[in-house]
């Protein structure tokens, strides 16, 4: 090989590998990046004093253009360009950075019995040592499926992973959500239940268990008081035979606790909360979630926190104002009653559940 062409190959070298190297540095396992062009060429220049003495550019060019047939950079087609020639792209996806498998093949082939592996050949990013030493463990809990009892989500995630909110707080433990979606392992085969949360509640006297019918659930404290005294003088809406305290979004997570107290039967939940944004989201969310159950809002009740319309407050600080859920709250009342809520909606206003004591009830009596 000629000296000549010796210093193009090792001038090549030079610009492809710091330009892999900044690359490397910005990719991700898990998202793409995006980068410009020219600002990636500008560090190169400030790195090199002679990139212009060796054609920087062209070699900066073709470089470019492997590591786009490599697939690791993906050009974003918006008509932008760097305004060299010839021209690249001004913007890049940088692609997700692939992994080399970090697990022992043989290894895997051993559990594929249990667990479908697939996904981890898709996405090597999951092949951590702590991933693989919680399939290890459910893989051994799997063994003696049989012979276990039943316990809580909680209980058995501290037994299998080191930590009872493992499976449940996504927040503190990113890597908990989807385990089991990964490995194709259910709740079921764990043998655990995620129990719903107890909740307060007041049976009209005089009634048993088996007389249950009518359920009222009301979103606040002080509503929940309201509600037993005028239930107890046969002066509460709808008659029902049991009200629970949902303590405002609490319910969506303690609803299920229910069906663990209480027999199965045909039972008709009435739903009572403040008239705003995340009332109607609760009560959305319960239907959605229990299309199974008769659910709906108590209308005769909220007619009521209507005719209160002076006494209406700001919005929430903070409430997420979704639109889907106002429209399913809004599509029970009549138009009229309607425009009403539309317009508390525009004025960003509500009417807290407060609105309804014994002293105001007594003008509907």
């Amino acid at each position: 090989m000629s000296l000549k062409r010796l210093k193009q190959v090792i001038t090549i070298n030079i610009i492809e590998t710091r330009v892999r190297g900044f690359i490397a540095d910005i990719q991700h396992p898990k998202q793409k990046k995006k980068i410009n062009i020219n600002d990636l060429e500008l560090q190169l220049r400030r790195l090199l004093e002679d990139y212009f003495e060796m054609d920087g550019y062209t070699l900066f060019y073709r470089t470019i253009e492997t590591l786009q047939t490599e697939g690791i950079l993906i050009p974003i087609q918006n008509n932008q360009y760097n305004g060299r020639t010839p021209s690249l792209p001004l913007n890049y996806w940088v692609n997700i950075k692939v992994q080399e498998n970090k697990w022992d093949r043989l290894a895997m082939m051993k559990l594929s019995d249990q667990f479908d592996f697939s996904l981890y050949e898709r996405h090597p990013e999951w092949q951590t040592p702590d991933e693989w030493s919680r399939i290890q463990n459910v893989y051994t809990f799997l063994q003696s499926f049989q012979e276990r009892e039943i316990v809580s989500v909680e209980e058995r995630s501290l037994e299998l992973f080191g930590h009872e909110k493992f499976l449940l707080d996504g927040d503190s433990f990113p890597e908990g959500k989807g385990f089991l979606a990964r490995i194709g392992v259910s709740e079921d085969q764990l043998k655990m239940v995620n129990y719903g949360e107890p909740f307060v509640f007041w049976m009209k006297q005089g009634k048993e268990i088996k007389d249950i019918h009518r359920v009222l659930i009301v979103e606040n404290l002080s509503f929940f008081h309201t509600s037993i005294k005028l239930l107890e003088a046969n002066q509460l809406d709808y008659e029902p035979e049991l009200i629970i305290y949902g303590e405002g979004t609490k319910i969506e997570r303690s609803f299920s606790f229910f069906f663990r107290m209480f027999p199965l039967n045909n039972y008709l939940f009435y739903y009572a909360g403040d008239l705003d944004a995340a009332g109607y989201g609760i009560i959305s969310r319960l239907i959605e979630k229990y299309p199974d159950c008769c659910i709906q809002p108590a209308l005769k009740i909220y007619r009521k926190m209507l005719e209160c319309m002076a006494q209406r407050n700001d919005q929430k600080q903070g409430q997420t104002q979704n639109l889907k859920y106002r429209d399913a709250f809004f599509q029970w009342f009549t138009e009229e009653e309607q425009n009403q809520l539309m317009q508390l909606w525009q004025e960003n206003k509500r009417i807290p559940q407060e609105v309804l004591t014994i002293e105001t009830w007594r003008r509907w009596m």
